[in-house]
């Protein structure tokens, strides 16, 4: 039932300029070290339509000029699903002393931060202790990497309501216990407040158009509010919407 949010410290093994985006390379790694530890958990989460886990981007100072060697940056890998947690640190272990390529770009690992208190990314939580989450009916969310979502089979960049609740709301029922799950909600909260912008971030296939910045929501129903509060505090791990486990939808609670 734990939900765990652990930080991988990297530090560059050469001089080079890094691509704006890493989040497929990103990925591709966490995925590589899932395997290590176990593979078929790794062919399980590959398989899942669902993502168990969300990771940011790669986080640090980005130089004009490229990257030196020795420049720190981060990596925050959020897992919902405890099952992940052992195979996941055992695969990043066996890869403790070789370096890692991101967008062809060498690093090595120099820490793991897993419990709370030693990074200020590094969390964890379980979905019990969610689910008594103190109720507010007034819930900020700052969206820290571009977001978006589905909607009509188009793109939507702006985060309505039931666009952010119900995305949050599908992701925990999907790993939720089954007596903590929630029905389906017609969402009727409201946005009081935003301060938004869109920012591109290239992939692949392509620019992906997102949403950064905050946004207030007012639940004036009380059983709404509650829901929309346990969801809240379930996002800082799940991420919101499109793509989370490519560096997309990372949020935190704004106070």
């Amino acid at each position: 039932m734990t939900l765990q949010s652990l930080v991988i410290q990297l530090g560059a093994a050469s001089e080079s300029t890094i691509p704006t985006t890493l989040g497929r390379a990103i990925h591709a790694q966490v995925m590589q070290w899932l395997s290590l530890g176990d593979a078929q958990i790794a062919t399980a989460v590959h398989d899942s339509q669902e993502s168990p886990l969300s990771l940011s981007g790669l986080i640090g100072y980005r130089r004009k000029q490229g990257i030196q060697l020795g420049d720190d940056f981060v990596v925050r890998i959020s897992l919902l699903d405890s099952n992940l947690i052992q195979p996941l640190l055992q695969g990043i272990e066996s890869s403790h002393n070789k370096s890692i390529y991101l967008g062809k770009c060498p690093f090595v690992i120099r820490s793991i931060y897993s419990l709370p208190g030693t990074h200020p990314l590094v969390d964890s939580s379980d979905y019990t202790i969610l689910a008594n989450t103190s109720v507010s009916s007034d819930i900020t969310l700052q969206f820290l990497s571009p977001t978006s979502f589905k909607q009509n089979q188009n793109i939507q960049p702006f985060p309505l309501p039931d666009l952010v609740f119900n995305s949050l709301l599908r992701r925990w029922n999907r790993f939720a216990p089954a007596e903590l799950q929630f029905p389906q909600v017609e969402w009727q909260g409201l946005v009081s407040a935003f301060e938004l912008k869109t920012h591109a971030l290239k992939m692949e296939a392509g620019a992906e158009i997102g949403t950064v910045g905050w946004i207030k929501y007012r639940f004036p129903n009380p059983e709404e509010a509650r829901i929309a509060t346990i969801l809240a505090n379930f996002a800082v791990f799940s991420g919101v919407g499109r793509k989370t486990a490519m560096g997309m939808g990372q949020v935190k609670i704004k106070n």
